[in-house]
């Protein structure tokens, strides 16, 4: 039986906890019927539970041992396997309609995974899987936590984070030096920001550049130094107190400075 070890380049940690495995798979029961995409299956421990869960499955794996144990051994995926790197992916060439992300994800591109899913959040349904925990928790924060910041601020408006459960070192191999955490984004109603979207972007990303500076100060780049609304309470504030609805208050602020 072919044996394939984890490659450190690629941040590669094996899941061989098979009821962790059932457990991730099962974040996505609310969407059977959906086409989903695993990112990342390495030998297909999760691939397995996902397809006994009946899902139209189909995985991305960028390492090509990986990918010809799993043509191999999990036949079921037939011509489903994408040989490429999943943030360079055109989601909507492979799914035209809505469709969910799952996996055991790279700690070190966990963040541009779920920005990737933003990117094409009108089909993007729910994502979910397993990540850093402090990645995870920064995710979840709410507003006017110490771990909210540039992820949950962008991600919220659009998504509903849930912090599922809290993984241990030891169901990996190699055991990673961090505890990992489950978490699953489902796709909300909002259609529109109520601001800017560019801009709301910018003003996030500005003020936690300089998250120990108030707003008055981070933002003055973006509303110029004799802003009027500087006098206003919200600009004592540092970026951590506020929270999503804070931001687009701050961006429709900024629009009216830049007009």
């Amino acid at each position: 039986m072919m044996i394939i070890r984890p490659k450190k380049s690629l941040g590669q940690h094996f899941l061989k906890d098979l009821t962790i495995a059932q457990r991730i798979a099962e974040t996505l029961s609310a969407f059977r019927g959906l086409p989903v995409l695993e990112v990342g299956p390495g030998m297909g421990v999760l691939t397995r539970y996902l397809l006994d869960e009946g899902h139209d499955l189909s995985v991305v794996e960028i390492d090509r041992q990986s990918v010809n144990y799993l043509k191999n051994n999990i036949p079921a995926l037939k011509e489903k396997i994408f040989v490429e790197d999943f943030l360079q992916m055109n989601l909507s060439e492979i799914f035209p309609g809505k469709f969910c992300i799952i996996g055991n994800y790279p700690y070190y591109i966990s963040s541009q995974i779920f920005f990737k899913a933003l990117e094409f959040r009108e089909q993007v349904v729910c994502c979910s899987g397993m990540i850093q925990k402090e990645v995870a928790e920064r995710l979840a924060a709410k507003g006017t936590s110490r771990n909210f910041g540039i992820l949950s601020a962008l991600i919220q408006p659009w998504y509903d984070v849930e912090y599922l459960f809290t993984v241990s070192e030891q169901v990996f191999d190699p055991p990673p030096k961090v505890k990992s955490a489950v978490v699953r984004l489902t796709r909300n109603n909002r259609t529109d920001l109520d601001c800017d979207e560019a801009l709301y972007k910018k003003v996030v990303k500005t003020a936690f550049n300089q998250r120990r500076k108030t707003l008055r100060n981070s933002l003055k780049s973006l509303t110029g130094e004799r802003f009027p609304d500087f006098s206003l309470p919200i600009f004592d504030k540092r970026p951590e107190q506020l929270s999503v609805a804070g931001f687009i208050e701050l961006t429709q602020m900024a629009e009216k400075a830049r007009k």
